[in-house]
């Protein structure tokens, strides 16, 4: 581009804003029209093809002429709003049918909201573009997976060993550096040495698995992003040897995707947004295969519509914690704010011991590791502004 944004005087800009109709009612000062010089012309007519409502449609039905505009935003617009003509074209231009076609998908900026598209889309996507629809899909999960992965790994293996310390290790495992500092009390000063009274180290570490995760997905349509970010942790969970994972979905049927949750990839694709929402059975389900209660993990990310027996489904949370499982109901796993939930149902879960708020992805892996730790997840939550549905806020 020759042309830079900071280079436009303010009259310029406020007619790309509104777009230069007789109605706008901008001139210069001697009367003239605003012109426009070449980038700023194709800026303006990027928008008017989104944005007029007489224009509206006017790209309907010819994937190349979308490809182009869709080339055109990323050329002249920043990430940020690439994003938001994304997110508007998808409603006002049909562009989430377009998107069935290769041609399209190649010139989309991928994020996490085409990514929802697309795996709204699912099996509706034609063979010959579900190449390219899973290559999109890729480079975005394959980018989180990058940003989440260290701090995931390292806050989990942390939360293990911790669990795993104890006061009365071999002698071959004894921590001594944490040994001598909790017993500095104990110093003898005539011998010029400390007795420990305790000792603290590490139990040995074992190579079976330590903890068993179970990642519960509500796949409704509302929770696109929420599933997204979840495929993304499970492959990362399921890396970690001493950690046990299984992934399971559902609507008003249950799939378990364990099987495939090595390829966040391979999950979404295995998804279908929609439909109606059983989280009972998906927490009977997931309750049958619970073997070692004290070291599960059970994390229900879901917004909680139920459409099942909700009577039912709070009694088996309840039957979840009292066998000494952590259960945790997640109301979205995203950066999108606030979700809408069912306050009721959040609120009789939180009843039984079941906390249920919303995290964002950066918070999840510290999540993880206090819930692997048996810490209150209420303290944790407060340390963390997150706002938690507590049993008070029910209606009476």
């Amino acid at each position: 581009m020759t042309e830079q944004p900071e280079g436009r005087d303010r009259l310029t800009r406020w007619r790309l804003v509104l777009g230069g109709d007789e109605a706008d009612g901008l001139t210069r000062a001697d009367g003239a029209a605003i012109g426009l010089g070449e980038d700023d012309t194709r800026r303006d007519g990027a928008l008017a093809a989104l944005y007029d409502g007489g224009r509206r449609g006017g790209l309907g039905g010819s994937s190349p002429r979308v490809s182009r505009w869709l080339g055109d935003i990323r050329t002249y617009f920043p990430s940020s709003v690439v994003q938001v003509m994304q997110g508007d074209a998808m409603q006002r231009l049909g562009l989430r049918q377009m998107l069935l076609e290769p041609e399209t998908m190649r010139a989309v900026q991928p994020d996490i909201a085409l990514v929802s598209t697309l795996i709204g889309l699912g099996r509706v996507i034609p063979e010959h573009s579900r190449d390219t629809a899973r290559a999109v899909v890729r480079q975005v999960t394959d980018e989180l997976e990058e940003r989440l992965r260290q701090r995931t790994v390292q806050a989990v293996t942390g939360a293990l060993d911790r669990s795993a310390r104890t006061r009365r290790p071999r002698l071959r495992d004894v921590d001594w550096r944490r040994t001598v500092a909790a017993n500095l009390k104990h110093y003898l000063p005539e011998h010029r040495t400390v007795v420990p009274e305790r000792l603290v180290g590490y139990a040995r570490r074992s190579t079976q698995v330590e903890r068993e995760i179970v990642l519960c997905i509500d796949q409704s349509g509302s929770m696109a992003e929420s599933i997204v970010y979840s495929s993304v942790f499970g492959a990362v969970l399921a890396s970690i040897r001493s950690v046990s994972t299984r992934l399971v979905v559902f609507d008003t049927e249950v799939v378990d995707l364990t099987d495939e949750i090595d390829d966040p990839v391979d999950v979404l694709f295995g998804v279908q947004l929609g439909g109606g929402t059983d989280i009972n059975r998906a927490i009977a389900y997931c309750q049958d295969r619970i073997t070692a209660p004290a070291d599960t993990v059970v994390v229900l990310i879901s917004d909680l519509y139920e459409g099942g027996i909700a009577e039912e489904m709070v009694r088996r949370a309840r039957s979840i914690v009292e066998s000494g499982a952590t259960m945790i109901a997640l109301l979205a796993l995203s950066d999108s704010g606030q979700p809408s939930f069912d306050a009721d149902h959040a609120a009789a879960l939180a009843e039984v011991g079941v906390p249920s708020f919303a995290c964002t992805p950066d918070l999840f892996p510290d999540l993880m590791a206090a819930a692997i730790e048996k810490r209150d997840i209420g303290e944790w939550a407060a340390a963390h502004d997150v706002v938690t549905t507590h049993e008070t806020t029910r209606p009476a």
